[in-house]
């Protein structure tokens, strides 16, 4: 008696796995969710703040005060960025793991 391989190992495996298996994940989707309103909220504070520290030093001829705020603005800037594409970023991976 000769058995094949296709006999062997199954072929039609489809399981997915449970996203809500877990305790609590509606009130951790509102924590996040909180959690980058916050975020966009201070990067944009920061932003402000940043642009008036560049603003005083290259209106006062000072070149350190002006390069601090040109780093915080591409700082704030990033921080923005990250926070406000994180969803895009989460749902992206999530539907490359899916197919993996």
């Amino acid at each position: 008696m000769r058995l094949s391989l296709s006999v062997l190992v199954p072929l039609d495996i489809s399981i997915s796995p449970n996203s809500n298996g877990l305790p609590g994940i509606g009130e951790l989707k509102q924590i996040v969710g909180a959690s980058m309103t916050i975020g966009l909220i201070l990067a944009v504070l920061a932003l402000i703040i940043a642009a008036v520290v560049w603003a005083m030093g290259s209106n006062s001829s000072n070149p350190h005060l002006a390069g601090r705020g040109k780093l915080g603005v591409l700082v704030a800037l990033g921080a923005a960025i990250a926070c406000g594409a994180s969803v895009t970023l989460v749902n992206f991976f999530w539907n490359v793991g899916q197919r993996v």
